[in-house]
Protein backbone atom coordinates (compact mmCIF):
# COMPACT_ATOMS: atom_id res chain seq x y z
CA UNK A 1 0.00 0.00 0.00
CA UNK A 2 2.61 2.17 0.97
CA UNK A 3 4.72 1.44 -2.12
CA UNK A 4 1.88 2.10 -4.17
CA UNK A 5 0.86 5.41 -2.52
CA UNK A 6 4.89 6.68 -2.99
CA UNK A 7 4.45 5.61 -6.87
CA UNK A 8 1.36 7.59 -7.40
CA UNK A 9 2.96 10.60 -5.50
CA UNK A 10 6.50 10.51 -7.02
CA UNK A 11 5.72 11.92 -10.82
CA UNK A 12 3.20 14.76 -8.93
CA UNK A 13 5.76 16.03 -6.56
CA UNK A 14 8.97 15.54 -8.69
CA UNK A 15 12.68 14.01 -7.38
CA UNK A 16 14.14 16.02 -4.50
CA UNK A 17 17.80 15.79 -4.34
CA UNK A 18 19.72 14.17 -1.63
CA UNK A 19 21.88 17.38 -1.22
CA UNK A 20 21.47 20.57 -1.93
CA UNK A 21 24.23 22.99 -2.59
CA UNK A 22 23.87 26.88 -1.16
CA UNK A 23 26.48 29.15 -2.09
CA UNK A 24 27.31 32.04 0.18
CA UNK A 25 28.29 35.77 -0.42
CA UNK A 26 32.17 36.86 -0.22
CA UNK A 27 32.65 38.50 2.88
CA UNK A 28 34.09 42.20 2.87
CA UNK A 29 37.49 41.93 3.45
CA UNK A 30 38.04 44.45 6.92
CA UNK A 31 41.64 44.04 7.58
CA UNK A 32 43.96 45.84 4.95
CA UNK A 33 47.84 46.17 5.24
CA UNK A 34 48.86 49.60 6.59
CA UNK A 35 51.19 51.49 4.87
CA UNK A 36 54.59 52.00 6.32
CA UNK A 37 55.62 54.98 8.20
CA UNK A 38 57.80 57.55 5.46
CA UNK A 39 61.05 57.15 8.66
CA UNK A 40 60.65 53.33 8.38
CA UNK A 41 60.66 53.27 4.69
CA UNK A 42 64.12 55.54 4.45
CA UNK A 43 65.47 52.88 7.36
CA UNK A 44 64.63 49.91 5.22
CA UNK A 45 65.99 51.48 1.77
CA UNK A 46 69.30 52.35 3.34
CA UNK A 47 69.39 49.06 5.27
CA UNK A 48 68.85 46.83 2.45
CA UNK A 49 70.79 43.78 1.73
CA UNK A 50 73.34 44.29 -1.05
CA UNK A 51 75.05 41.23 -2.59
CA UNK A 52 78.76 41.25 -3.14
CA UNK A 53 79.89 41.08 -7.07
CA UNK A 54 80.05 37.19 -7.78
CA UNK A 55 83.75 36.71 -8.39
CA UNK A 56 84.26 34.94 -11.78
CA UNK A 57 87.09 32.52 -11.27
CA UNK A 58 90.13 33.41 -14.58
CA UNK A 59 89.58 30.89 -17.56
CA UNK A 60 85.82 30.24 -16.45
CA UNK A 61 84.35 31.47 -19.88
CA UNK A 62 86.07 32.24 -23.68
CA UNK A 63 87.95 35.68 -23.79
CA UNK A 64 86.09 38.46 -25.61
CA UNK A 65 88.97 39.17 -27.33
CA UNK A 66 88.55 39.67 -31.11
CA UNK A 67 90.76 37.27 -32.83
CA UNK A 68 92.51 38.37 -36.12
CA UNK A 69 92.42 35.94 -38.27
CA UNK A 70 95.28 36.25 -40.76
CA UNK A 71 95.28 36.29 -44.48
CA UNK A 72 96.45 32.95 -46.08
CA UNK A 73 99.49 33.18 -48.60
CA UNK A 74 96.73 32.08 -51.62
CA UNK A 75 94.75 35.50 -50.47
CA UNK A 76 97.68 37.57 -50.49
CA UNK A 77 98.74 36.64 -54.29
CA UNK A 78 94.97 37.11 -54.75
CA UNK A 79 95.00 40.31 -53.18
CA UNK A 80 97.67 41.58 -55.11
CA UNK A 81 96.62 40.43 -58.29
CA UNK A 82 93.37 42.37 -57.92
CA UNK A 83 95.34 45.36 -56.38
CA UNK A 84 97.40 45.04 -59.76
CA UNK A 85 93.66 45.07 -61.59
CA UNK A 86 92.80 48.19 -60.10
CA UNK A 87 95.60 49.95 -60.82
CA UNK A 88 96.00 49.38 -64.35
CA UNK A 89 92.10 49.42 -65.96
CA UNK A 90 90.38 52.75 -65.99
CA UNK A 91 87.13 50.31 -66.53
CA UNK A 92 85.81 48.00 -63.84
CA UNK A 93 82.85 46.51 -64.37
CA UNK A 94 81.04 44.50 -62.04
CA UNK A 95 78.58 41.66 -63.66
CA UNK A 96 76.00 39.02 -62.28
CA UNK A 97 76.42 35.22 -62.93
CA UNK A 98 73.30 33.95 -63.45
CA UNK A 99 73.49 30.40 -63.70
CA UNK A 100 75.72 31.23 -67.28
CA UNK A 101 77.41 27.65 -68.68
CA UNK A 102 80.79 27.25 -69.52
CA UNK A 103 80.05 27.27 -73.10
CA UNK A 104 78.24 30.71 -73.04
CA UNK A 105 80.88 32.01 -70.80
CA UNK A 106 83.50 31.39 -73.75
CA UNK A 107 81.65 32.90 -76.28
CA UNK A 108 81.32 35.64 -73.79
CA UNK A 109 85.09 35.87 -73.25
CA UNK A 110 86.06 36.05 -76.89
CA UNK A 111 83.98 38.99 -78.01
CA UNK A 112 85.03 40.92 -75.16
CA UNK A 113 88.37 39.69 -76.07
CA UNK A 114 88.01 41.17 -79.23
CA UNK A 115 87.71 44.88 -77.93
CA UNK A 116 90.31 44.38 -75.28
CA UNK A 117 88.46 43.93 -72.21
CA UNK A 118 89.46 40.98 -69.78
CA UNK A 119 87.39 38.82 -67.75
CA UNK A 120 88.66 38.10 -63.68
CA UNK A 121 87.31 35.86 -61.16
CA UNK A 122 87.87 36.73 -57.72
CA UNK A 123 85.97 35.50 -54.61
CA UNK A 124 84.14 37.79 -52.73
CA UNK A 125 85.67 37.42 -49.34
CA UNK A 126 89.23 38.50 -51.70
CA UNK A 127 87.51 41.42 -52.80
CA UNK A 128 85.68 42.58 -49.78
CA UNK A 129 89.05 42.51 -47.74
CA UNK A 130 90.85 44.31 -50.18
CA UNK A 131 88.16 46.87 -51.00
CA UNK A 132 87.53 47.34 -46.76
CA UNK A 133 90.05 50.67 -46.47
CA UNK A 134 90.51 51.26 -50.11
CA UNK A 135 89.61 54.36 -51.70
CA UNK A 136 87.13 51.79 -54.30
CA UNK A 137 85.52 51.09 -50.72
CA UNK A 138 81.90 52.13 -52.17
CA UNK A 139 82.15 49.30 -54.32
CA UNK A 140 81.80 46.99 -52.03
CA UNK A 141 77.98 46.48 -51.53
CA UNK A 142 78.20 45.22 -55.29
CA UNK A 143 79.82 42.01 -54.56
CA UNK A 144 76.90 39.81 -53.35
CA UNK A 145 76.50 36.38 -54.94
CA UNK A 146 78.57 34.91 -57.87
CA UNK A 147 80.07 38.03 -59.62
CA UNK A 148 82.68 38.36 -62.41
CA UNK A 149 84.60 41.30 -63.70
CA UNK A 150 85.02 42.83 -67.22
CA UNK A 151 88.26 45.23 -66.53
CA UNK A 152 89.62 46.83 -69.38
CA UNK A 153 92.67 49.78 -70.13
CA UNK A 154 90.62 52.17 -71.48
CA UNK A 155 86.85 52.98 -71.20
CA UNK A 156 84.94 50.62 -73.67
CA UNK A 157 81.72 50.92 -72.41
CA UNK A 158 79.45 50.29 -75.64
CA UNK A 159 81.54 47.08 -76.82
CA UNK A 160 80.75 45.60 -73.43
CA UNK A 161 76.96 46.50 -73.36
CA UNK A 162 76.60 45.34 -76.98
CA UNK A 163 78.43 42.05 -75.73
CA UNK A 164 76.38 41.52 -72.65
CA UNK A 165 73.47 42.20 -74.81
CA UNK A 166 73.58 38.90 -76.31
CA UNK A 167 74.40 37.30 -72.79
CA UNK A 168 71.35 36.76 -71.05
CA UNK A 169 72.86 35.08 -67.93
CA UNK A 170 74.81 38.38 -66.99
CA UNK A 171 73.81 41.29 -65.17
CA UNK A 172 75.32 44.58 -65.34
CA UNK A 173 75.31 45.87 -61.40
CA UNK A 174 77.91 49.07 -61.47
CA UNK A 175 81.23 49.90 -62.65
CA UNK A 176 83.61 52.30 -61.72
CA UNK A 177 85.16 54.27 -65.23
CA UNK A 178 87.77 56.72 -64.21
CA UNK A 179 87.91 56.18 -60.40
CA UNK A 180 84.11 57.18 -60.64
CA UNK A 181 81.60 55.05 -59.18
CA UNK A 182 78.52 54.18 -61.75
CA UNK A 183 75.48 52.43 -61.40
CA UNK A 184 74.14 50.19 -64.20
CA UNK A 185 71.81 52.95 -65.26
CA UNK A 186 74.28 55.34 -65.36
CA UNK A 187 76.67 53.05 -67.49
CA UNK A 188 73.92 53.00 -70.31
CA UNK A 189 73.85 56.94 -70.21
CA UNK A 190 77.75 56.78 -70.38
CA UNK A 191 77.75 54.80 -73.32
CA UNK A 192 75.46 57.43 -75.21
CA UNK A 193 78.57 60.07 -75.13
CA UNK A 194 80.42 60.99 -78.09
CA UNK A 195 84.51 59.26 -77.91
CA UNK A 196 86.78 61.28 -76.68
CA UNK A 197 88.18 61.75 -79.96
CA UNK A 198 84.97 63.45 -81.21
CA UNK A 199 85.21 66.00 -78.43
CA UNK A 200 88.30 66.59 -78.50
CA UNK A 201 87.58 67.38 -82.38
CA UNK A 202 85.05 69.42 -81.32
CA UNK A 203 86.85 71.18 -78.72
CA UNK A 204 89.72 72.00 -81.07
CA UNK A 205 87.54 72.96 -84.31
CA UNK A 206 85.69 75.41 -81.70
CA UNK A 207 88.76 76.76 -80.39
CA UNK A 208 90.16 77.44 -83.83
CA UNK A 209 86.91 79.21 -85.44
CA UNK A 210 87.23 81.18 -82.19
CA UNK A 211 91.03 82.45 -82.75
CA UNK A 212 89.71 83.20 -86.54
CA UNK A 213 87.08 85.40 -85.74
CA UNK A 214 88.83 87.12 -83.05
CA UNK A 215 91.57 87.52 -85.62
CA UNK A 216 89.35 88.95 -88.62
CA UNK A 217 87.85 91.26 -86.30
CA UNK A 218 91.50 93.02 -84.95
CA UNK A 219 92.49 93.15 -88.81
CA UNK A 220 89.07 94.74 -89.84
CA UNK A 221 89.22 97.93 -88.41
CA UNK A 222 93.30 98.60 -89.80
CA UNK A 223 91.94 97.10 -93.23
CA UNK A 224 89.06 98.97 -93.66
CA UNK A 225 91.22 102.63 -92.44
CA UNK A 226 93.64 101.57 -94.72
CA UNK A 227 91.14 101.17 -97.53
CA UNK A 228 89.56 105.18 -97.13
CA UNK A 229 93.15 106.22 -96.42
CA UNK A 230 93.42 104.87 -100.50
CA UNK A 231 90.47 106.24 -101.67
CA UNK A 232 91.64 109.56 -99.80
CA UNK A 233 94.70 109.34 -101.72
CA UNK A 234 92.74 108.55 -105.01
CA UNK A 235 90.62 111.06 -104.69
CA UNK A 236 92.83 114.04 -103.37
CA UNK A 237 95.15 112.83 -106.32
CA UNK A 238 92.36 113.16 -108.78
CA UNK A 239 91.44 116.28 -108.22
CA UNK A 240 95.08 117.68 -108.01
CA UNK A 241 95.05 116.98 -111.55
CA UNK A 242 91.46 118.55 -112.69
CA UNK A 243 92.80 121.62 -110.99
CA UNK A 244 96.03 121.56 -113.02
CA UNK A 245 94.55 121.01 -116.06
CA UNK A 246 91.97 123.83 -115.42
CA UNK A 247 94.93 126.18 -114.79
CA UNK A 248 96.50 125.18 -118.04
CA UNK A 249 93.14 125.99 -119.83
CA UNK A 250 93.56 129.42 -118.83
CA UNK A 251 97.09 130.34 -119.45
CA UNK A 252 96.35 129.33 -122.84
Amino acid sequence: MAATLFVKILPKQGWLPLTQTVRHGSKAVTRHRRPLHILKQKLMAVTEYIPPPRIIPPGAYPSQRQRVQEDSPLMLIMKRNLKTVFQDSKMIAVVQNNASNAEDMMVLKHRLHKHGIAVKFFPNQVVQSFLKDGLHSNMAPLFIGPTVLFVSKEPKVKEMLSALRASQQMTLLGACIDNTLLSAQAVVSYSKLPSMSVVQGELVSGLTMLTSHTASMLQRHPAYLLALLQQYVKQKSSGDGSEGAAKAEETT
